[in-house]
């Protein structure tokens, strides 16, 4: 098995090769929350980069509920051309384009000026970042059935639109891995306590998804193999729930790790563990794949083609690039003509272990936005500089974010 091998999917779709942008958030909606065309410049790129599968950043249920401002919503059919046109740039070459749909639950700043919900009453530990997000409100069973509607809802809209599927976001803290850990879970219903409990919401959407769309329209589910936080989401918690995900028509599970408060999926974890430097998590990939009935792909760190050969032959399906997709987005057709191209930031050593996440992201958006503008990557830029960048360019996003609900909520 080598990574530019189709994969077939258990619906019987089929991905080209085994290589996958991962998703990374772009923050660059329009005014009204829809795809923007610097969104389709810069999935245009992808799509002539030689990837098998594009999976898009974060695009929410709720536009109350955003991981940020300037996020992609796709919670009616509105702006439903928009999203087409978007499909269908990232189809043109023949990869499988998924839209990743998510809820950001207490993952969501408080200056958005929206109510937070989330399984419990549980605050974000940022140090001295987590003034930046609320205390967030205790779901009631309304609010949890709504949610689970709404995941479905984007589900169809997503495939009327042309996108030949959906990854359900159960990673990287946002709402459903809040319910999947114990740390920000403390339930004490249906919906918390045992791990089948904390699962419920996850399978839930899962079912509802897929009863609203075709057969051969994709279900996939982001999972954490471990939240990096004693006490939370566990691999022992993940192996289960991945057991739970074999029996229903689940069609691909890939694996990340980590949430804002200790960001794994960027290298660093706060229980003390070691990260291996790339393939992050590949280890409990290998694990993982001798249960899956689904195929599975690993995301974390990968940025040389030696290593996501070796992604493949240790029987995991699919290798998911972000970053050194970011900075090159032709890796694969340069991989495949022979060339050895190992994409990669500066490397971000600041005490502030929080600031320094923030700093990250906010370097390969600044990637992200010269790809938009057909403009060279610069993968030397300051981290310092681009987080200033990004912080000015969200105070503005902000705002514009306001006003358009306070119009949304005064029409209403």
């Amino acid at each position: 098995m080598n990574i530019f091998e189709t994969l077939t999917l258990p619906n019987g779709t089929t991905i080209p090769n085994r290589l996958a942008k991962a998703a990374m958030e772009e923050n660059m909606a329009d005014c009204e929350q829809a795809p923007s065309t610097d969104l389709f410049n810069l999935y245009q790129s992808w799509s002539k980069g030689g990837v098998g599968l594009i999976i898009s950043g974060n695009v929410m249920v709720d536009s109350r509920a955003m991981t940020g401002p300037g996020g992609v919503v796709l919670e009616d059919d509105e702006h439903l051309e928009l999203f087409k046109q978007w499909a269908k740039i990232g189809r043109a070459n023949g990869a499988q384009f998924w839209l990743q749909i998510n809820h950001p639950g207490r993952q969501m700043q408080s200056n958005m000026g929206q109510e937070t919900w989330a399984p419990s009453a549980v605050a974000l530990d940022l140090g001295k970042m987590s003034d930046k997000f609320a205390t967030p409100i205790e779901m009631t069973q309304t609010m949890i059935e709504e949610v689970i509607h709404r995941f479905a809802h984007t589900a169809k809209l997503a495939e009327l639109a042309g996108f030949t599927g959906v990854e359900i976001h159960a990673a990287h803290g946002y709402l459903l891995s809040q319910f999947l850990s114990p740390l920000s879970n403390q339930r004490k219903d249906q919906w918390g306590g045992s791990l089948e409990n904390r699962a419920r919401i996850l399978i839930e959407i899962v079912t509802a998804v897929r009863a609203l769309v075709s057969d051969n329209f994709t279900v996939a589910v982001k999972l954490n193999s471990a939240d990096f936080q004693r006490g939370g989401f566990s691999a022992e918690d993940a192996k289960q729930v991945v057991e739970m995900l074999n029996e229903l028509p689940v069609d691909l599970v890939e694996l990340s790790g980590g949430s804002y408060e200790a960001p794994a999926m960027q290298g660093q974890a706060r229980d003390g563990k070691t990260l291996a430097r790339e393939a992050y998590f590949l280890e409990f990939a290998t694990e993982i794949r001798k249960i899956a009935k689904m195929p599975i792909m690993v995301t974390g760190g990968i940025r040389r083609q030696p290593v996501a050969e070796q992604v493949v032959q240790s029987g995991v399906d699919m290798v998911g690039i972000a970053t050194a997709l970011a900075i090159e987005p032709n890796l694969p057709n340069a991989w495949k003509a022979g060339q050895l191209v190992a994409p990669e930031l500066k490397p971000i050593q600041w005490d502030n272990k929080a600031l320094a996440s923030v700093a990250n992201m906010s370097t390969v958006k600044y990637q992200l936005r010269k790809l938009s503008q057909g403009k060279p990557t610069n993968p030397k830029v300051s981290p310092f500089f681009a987080l200033v960048l990004q912080q000015l360019a969200m105070a503005k996003r902000t705002k514009l974010y306001r006003n358009r609900m306070q119009r949304r909520s005064k029409a209403a």
